[in-house]
Order: C-alpha cells, then structure tokens, then sequence
C-alpha cells in the first residue's frame, strides 16, 4: 500500500508543480487554490507512504515521478523541448525510480514498520 501512496502523492505533485505556472506567482486566485489544495493531497499521500518505506526511497521516488511527470506534461503539452537527450534522462530517472523499487527490501519495509510503531 505504501507505494501506491507514493505513486498517487508522485502524480499529484505534477499538478501542484504546473499550477505553479499558472498561478501566476499565486496572484491567480482560483488557480493558487488549486496549487495549494493539490500540494496538500500531494504530501498527505507521501507521509503516509513513509510510515513503510525508508524515507530516503520514498522521497526519491515522489520527487522523481513527479519531475519525470512535469518534464513529460510540458514536452507533450507545453511545447517545451523534446530532444534526444532530454528523452534520455528522463528515461534515466524512470529506470532508477523502478530501481529503487526493485531493491527495496523486506527488511527495509520492517525496519520502517518498526519505526513507525516506536513513535506512536
């Protein structure tokens, strides 16, 4: 469950991240709401990711899709520019995220657990 919460949080930060843009340096009221709101959710989902992923996975992960995200949605809609090697890093940052998930042990998911419980 905890890295659908770092997904969701990851996802949502895309929109907090272009509501930025578009609140004009939050001189914008429906779009600075908006930021603010999605911002809040954001980060609602990836502390409670946190409560079972070592911080330093989760973090990465929520940043790293979120700036993959952003990058993504100006290439395909901002019509910010789209080269190779652009491509590639972001493909770069992907292929470590997925990494990260990959390594992500057991043990390392108990420990959090065990954490979590400790500061209740």
């Amino acid at each position: 469950m905890a890295w659908l919460y770092v997904f969701i949080g990851g996802i949502i930060e895309i929109g907090w991240v272009l509501g930025l843009k578009y609140s004009n340096g939050f001189t914008l009221l429906v779009p600075s709401i908006l930021t603010v709101i999605s911002l809040i959710i954001s980060f609602f989902f990836f502390t409670k990711s946190m409560k079972l992923l070592p911080i330093g996975t989760a973090y990465a992960v929520f940043t790293g899709i979120g700036t993959a995200g952003t990058v993504i949605i100006g290439m395909l809609l901002l019509g910010e520019s789209a080269s190779f090697l652009r491509i590639l890093f972001i493909l770069l940052l992907i292929v470590g995220i997925i990494g990260l998930k990959l390594i992500s042990s057991d043990e390392d998911k108990q420990h959090s657990k065990i954490k979590s419980k400790v500061n209740e």
